[in-house]
């Protein structure tokens, strides 16, 4: 029996993977993949020589490096749910990737050190996250290396992150001690089995034994930290509430070791359980607010990324779009706000990298639209093109650079590349007014260095990036049209353009910005802009 449109949709789990660098994220992402039957082998786990790169991190430059510079997408299904999996940056210079892939997101995974807890850039995504509202399950990685105390560790996110925590399980020691973790609603305790290098990893859920039987397999002063702990947190810590996990107050956790695979299934089981389906998403039919349900018939989505250069043999580029009502078929004709209609003959799925053709997808999913520059990060399509979904904004960056390429010959190449991964929402480009200076924005240095070798390796540009003339860049608004364009005229040497012809204020620093401010303040100078579609 065929499924509804609605009923292919609520099958539908979209969630993000959030994390500080070094917190086991990438690891994770690739056991759920494995716990998912996605792949066949763990490429932090179990992989030698060549075989050692993981599924979602593809990018040379990620593989070089060992971090994630850019987010990816893969879809895989299991127990009757389809779930799509955005795996995002954890280094804080790739926030921007990182914020644009939770708008696509209905709940996300939270993913801590256990020996670290709460860190800076976890608690950047959380306020991210927080935000737009979005659940949250937490995962307490490394439990197979020295810890620190669980209910400590859960007493730091409910004072920082303002969350109230239920744990689901609860851990049996630590490091060379860690037994495995207590189910605290079935009452049964779930073996961890410490693996040799060599060892295959078993893609299922870990063996579980009765309390009883654990008593007589387990150290006794294991076992006597473990009941007194669980005894402890069923006391102190509030019983699983399903509607304010969903309504981001409440987050259940689980404890495991991505590296060895424990608790990864587990951790898959709850977001089967709990995490929402499809949520409904605000937005304008033909300028009147709205609110997009996933069970309205007419196809509508939103483009969260572009990716360029997937497959380098090509000269690709894929439009990201995370699609929020209807059933799409491969084929369909789509309109932008701008009533510029895209055939969509080859939709993706993806898995990281690797792709196929989709013949149809459903409210919740993630699929690829190959173009060749109709589409931009925060457009939105819709079979009648009246759909506009709120947008997703850019923020000023903290460093400005001068982009040159080493031959001159090639400036107009140069323009052409650094316009394409402008558009991928890598880095910002800026025109000055004056000259002809090609001005790169980026929110930390790692993005220049990511930006000059995809330079290399994708476009055979050898390209140098110096200090800038300026230090800070500020969007101008004005109601007035006159008053605007007098200040362009009058300060041409400070001012330039960015990708979208939007004017930007180049200043030396925040104190100029402030003095433009002050002399002029019918204007507005802005450290966000949404892109108008």
């Amino acid at each position: 029996m065929s499924l509804t449109p609605a009923d292919e949709a609520a099958r539908r789990r979209t969630f993000a993977i959030i994390s500080h660098p070094d917190a086991g994220k990438t690891t994770l992402t690739e056991n759920l993949l494995l716990a998912g039957g996605a792949i066949r082998l763990a490429g932090q786990v179990a992989a030698r020589g060549e075989r050692r790169r993981t599924q979602s991190d593809w990018m040379k430059i990620e593989r070089d490096r060992g971090i994630s510079v850019s987010a990816s997408v893969m879809t895989f299904e299991r127990d009757g749910l389809v779930f799509n999996l955005l795996d995002t940056p954890g280094h804080e210079d790739f926030s921007e990737d990182t914020y644009r892939t939770l708008t696509a997101a209905d709940s996300a995974v939270m993913v801590l050190d256990a020996a670290k807890g709460i860190e800076p850039q976890t608690l950047k995504l959380f306020e991210v996250c927080r935000m737009r509202d979005i659940p949250i399950t937490t995962f307490i990685n490394k439990m197979d290396r020295e810890a620190l105390d669980p209910l400590e560790l859960l007493d730091e996110i409910q004072d920082k992150l303002q969350l109230d925590t239920s744990p689901l399980y609860w851990p049996a020691a630590s490091g060379q001690r860690f037994a495995g973790m207590m189910d605290l609603r079935k009452n049964d305790f779930v073996q961890f089995r410490k693996r040799t290098a060599d060892e295959a990893l078993e893609p299922g859920p870990s063996p579980r034994i009765g309390m009883q039987e654990a008593r007589g397999t387990i150290d006794s002063e294991v076992m006597d930290e473990l009941e007194e702990g669980a005894e402890l947190a069923r006391e102190a810590l509030p019983d699983f509430d399903p509607e304010a996990y969903a309504e981001g107050h409440m987050t259940p956790v689980v404890f495991g070791s991505a590296l060895r695979h424990f608790g990864v299934s587990e951790l898959l089981s709850t977001l089967a359980e709990f995490a929402p389906g499809p949520r409904p998403q605000t937005a304008q039919k033909s300028g009147d607010p709205v609110t997009v349900e996933r069970s309205d018939k007419p196809v509508s989505g939103f483009v969260f990324k572009i990716q360029a250069n997937m497959d380098p043999n090509h000269r690709d580029r894929v439009a990201f779009l995370r699609l929020c009502s209807g059933e799409f078929k491969r084929g369909m004709r789509l309109k932008t706000t701008s009533n510029k209609q895209i055939n969509v003959h080859a939709p993706l799925m993806f898995l990281a990298q690797d792709r196929e053709i989709a013949e149809t997808a459903y409210a919740g999913d993630v699929i690829g639209v190959p173009n060749h520059g109709q589409l931009r990060v925060g457009d939105s399509l819709s079979e009648n093109g009246n759909i506009r979904f709120q947008g997703i904004p850019n923020f000023a960056p903290e460093i400005l650079r001068r982009a040159r390429p080493k031959d001159p010959m090639k400036s107009k190449h140069l323009r052409k590349a650094l316009e394409s991964l402008a558009e991928e929402g890598v880095t910002q480009l800026f025109t000055a007014a004056l000259g002809s200076d090609m001005i790169v924005g980026a929110v930390g240095s790692l993005q220049i260095d990511v930006m000059a070798e995809r330079m290399a390796a994708e476009y055979n540009l050898e390209v140098v990036f110096e200090q800038a003339s300026y230090n800070v860049a500020r969007w101008i608004n004005c109601d007035d049209e006159a008053k605007l364009e007098a200040f362009l005229d009058k300060n041409k040497s400070a001012v330039g353009t960015d990708l979208d012809g939007a004017p930007v204020y180049l200043a030396k620093n925040a104190w100029e910005v402030g003095y433009a401010q002050e002399k002029n303040p019918d204007l507005e100078f802005t450290t966000t802009k949404e892109r108008m579609l």
